[in-house]
């Protein structure tokens, strides 16, 4: 049985074609063993675009909107003491 975008593994096994077009219409689509998700469907266009890579770690933190605070960024620390450690 299908529900809005869930199909059980019999369902997709027997309907392939048509939850192939439901993934292209639709968008993803979770597929559940016994009640529970085990995998997920999608098009190729938007796996293509998940795993593209969107530069590197640098390029994240460069362009942080954090980093517009100019080290006025200030990190409260956890509470509790520091453990001592014997070197």
């Amino acid at each position: 049985m299908t529900t809005a975008d869930t199909w059980s593994v019999a369902d997709a096994k027997a309907r392939l074609s048509e939850l192939l077009e439901t993934v292209g219409r639709d968008g993803p689509q979770t597929i559940s063993r016994r009640g529970r998700a085990v995998a997920v469907v999608v098009s190729i266009d938007e796996w293509e675009r998940r795993k593209r890579r969107r530069g590197s770690l640098a390029d994240f933190f460069a362009t942080s909107p954090l980093r517009e605070l100019g080290g006025e960024l200030e990190i409260e620390p956890r509470g509790g003491s520091m453990r001592e450690i014997d070197l």
